[in-house]
Formats: C-alpha cells, sequence, structure tokens
C-alpha cells in the first residue's frame, strides 16, 4: 500500500474520531444539569390594622411561627363595643316595624274599629233624633231657634264622626300602605348595612396572619396608637420560598419555566431538595447602553427564580444556594398567568407582600 493511501485512510479514522468524540462531548452537555449559584429570598408581608386606635395586646414575639388566621395582636375596644350595641338594637327595632307592617292589622284591631262604627252609628241616630223632635218643638214655639241650631250642630257632628269610624274600618281591614312597606324594609336595610359595618370594624380590631408565616419585626407595642399606615408585624412566608440566581446569556435558552432543578445549601449539603424554574427575567442586568460586540454580549445575565417547597424549614433569607437545573426530567406545569406559581393565599387583609 502507498504512503498516499495510507495517509488518507490515516485522515478518514482521524475525523471519524474527532467527529464522534464532538457528537459524545455535546450530546453530553446538552443534557448535563446546568449548575447555578445565587441566595434564598422568600416573599414578605408588613401587616397593620385597619383602624385608628390603641393597641390593647400584642400575642406573638419575634421569631415566632404563626399559622393561617392566627390573631397576632387587638385593639382596644371599649368604645366600639357600645356602638355595635347600639346599631343591633336599631336593627332589631326596625324589624319589628317592617314584621308588623307586612302582618297589618290584628282582628282584634278590626273588631275595634267596627265596635267604633257601630257606637258613633247610634250617636248620630241619638243625634238625629233630637234635632226632629226640637224641629217640631221649634214649630210650636216651645223652644228658641237658637237651641235647634246647637241640635243641628251636633247632629252633623255625630254623621261625620260616623264617617271617621267608617274609613277607620276600612283602613284596618286594607292593612298598611305598599310604600310604607318599602320604606320601612329600606331603613332596615340602612340599619343593618350600619350594624355590619360595626361588626367589620369590631372584627378587624384582632391583626389576624394572612398565612403561614414567621414574625421577622415586631415594630409597635401595647399603649401605642395604631393606624392603617403603621406596620404592626413583618412576616416572612415559611412555605415556599425561592433562590434568585444569574444565568449568562449564552446559557440562557437551555432554562425553560418548569424546568425541574435540586436546590442544596452548604448547611445542608446531603439533603437537596426538590425545586422548579417559575421566573426567568425578560430584561439583562448590567446591559451596556450600546451592545455592539460579542464580548459585550457575552456578560450578559438575567435573573432566574427557582422556586423550592420548604416544608422542613431548613432554608433562611440570604442564604448561599446551589442550583442544579434538571433537563430531562419532566418540566412542572405553571397556572396560567402565574409563572412563579406561588400560592394564592401569600397576601391577605392588612398586609401588603414584597419579595
Amino acid at each position: 500500500m502507498s504512503k498516499l493511501l495510507r495517509l488518507f485512510l490515516l485522515i478518514l479514522v482521524l475525523a471519524a474520531v474527532g467527529g464522534g468524540a464532538w457528537w459524545y462531548i455535546h450530546r453530553q452537555s446538552s443534557s448535563d444539569p446546568l449548575t447555578l449559584f445565587g441566595n434564598v429570598d422568600l416573599r414578605q408581608a408588613s401587616l397593620a390594622f385597619e383602624g385608628s386606635e390603641r393597641i390593647a395586646q400584642v400575642l406573638v414575639e419575634e421569631g415566632d411561627v404563626v399559622k393561617k388566621g392566627q390573631v397576632l395582636a387587638r385593639l382596644d375596644t371599649d368604645r366600639l363595643d357600645p356602638l355595635v350595641r347600639e346599631a343591633d338594637a336599631t336593627v332589631a327595632s326596625q324589624r319589628a316595624m317592617v314584621l308588623k307592617l307586612r302582618n297589618g292589622s290584628r282582628p282584634e284591631e278590626i273588631a275595634q274599629a267596627r265596635a267604633n262604627l257601630s257606637s258613633a252609628e247610634a250617636d248620630a241616630a241619638n243625634a238625629n233624633l233630637q234635632l226632629e223632635r226640637r224641629t217640631t218643638l221649634t214649630m210650636n214655639s216651645t223652644i228658641s231657634k237658637q237651641e235647634l241650631d246647637t241640635t243641628r250642630a251636633a247632629a252633623a257632628v255625630a254623621d261625620a264622626k260616623v264617617e271617621v269610624a267608617k274609613s277607620a274600618l276600612e283602613l284596618a281591614i286594607a292593612g298598611p300602605r305598599a310604600e310604607d312597606l318599602l320604606q320601612a324594609e329600606a331603613q332596615l336595610r340602612g340599619s343593618e348595612a350600619q350594624l355590619a359595618l360595626m361588626r367589620q370594624q369590631l372584627q378587624d380590631a384582632e391583626l389576624i396572619a394572612p398565612f403561614d408565616a414567621v414574625v421577622r419585626s415586631r415594630l409597635m407595642e401595647p399603649g401605642e396608637m395604631a393606624a392603617p399606615t403603621k406596620p404592626v408585624f413583618s412576616l416572612a412566608t415559611t412555605h415556599i420560598k425561592w433562590v434568585r440566581a444569574y444565568v449568562s446569556e449564552a446559557n440562557l435558552g437551555h432554562v425553560r419555566s418548569g424546568m425541574r432543578a435540586k436546590v442544596t445549601t452548604d448547611s445542608f449539603p446531603d439533603r437537596p431538595q426538590d425545586g422548579w424554574v417559575g421566573f426567568i427575567s425578560p430584561v439583562a442586568e448590567f446591559t451596556p447602553k450600546t451592545v455592539e460586540t460579542e464580548d459585550l454580549r457575552s456578560s450578559l445575565v438575567y435573573e432566574v427564580r427557582v422556586f423550592v417547597e420548604d416544608k422542613d424549614d431548613l432554608l433562611r433569607l440570604g442564604m448561599p444556594a446551589t442550583v442544579k437545573l434538571l433537563p430531562n426530567e419532566t418540566p412542572k406545569p405553571l397556572p396560567k398567568g402565574t409563572p412563579e406559581s406561588l400560592p394564592k393565599d401569600l397576601t391577605g387583609a392588612g398586609a401588603k407582600a414584597k419579595s
């Protein structure tokens, strides 16, 4: 075999070996975990009372673990309790009035109206009989004309009382007007709304934990005047936490939302925790005003949040962490509109959330 042929075969063998090695390395690197480094971050909230009143009790200390719905502090309600009782009494009175109008007249009231009519009719009959007698006597000049006029006026008054009694009986039978009932019902609704507002203010006198958390800061003490703009506590979530890491522009294409990950810390290197990519920043950081060269483009980094369900509460705010992204595992499904896949109960009444 000539030297030229042996050289050609050697080149072919080297090319095949090099191509196979390049394919193996490329395939291996594309499936290897991507390692990121960052720090633990978590959701925090500042809690304040809805109303302005003096604080009566502060029930938790810094570092205490609190549960959702737990009472953390109370306001003084000595001035609010009487107002609630007054509003409650007003609602009871108005409700009785509406019930009275709906039920209409009682049978006893109708019977009384009929009796009044009968009495008025008897009085009118007697007055008219007296008028007839005096009219006859006047013709015989037995009584004066003035006495006749007085008797005639008394008869007219008696007849008018009969008409009044008839109208009273008709009203008793017909019952209250529909407009009166509507007015009473409207007043009842207004009183009930006022009572609901007072009860809500009484309920707001208790500061409730909106989620499971740890008390980071206790900012006010009993005796101080609370206000909606003055936080009483600063809370930090204990359930879902995340690692804030950064990925270079060159590796950004290998990171996808929902990608599974393993998170470890120096404190617990043998206890990796499952996580997932929940947020990839659309904006690069440390970006120069003008990007022209490849060297400048390679320095771009993007924020990535890898969320962890820290059920054992091992992670602390600011703790350094190592994240290994697992491209070959099935991504975690994320709810639409919530790329961070955070629970919806991380914020509540009286809480201002911040990351």
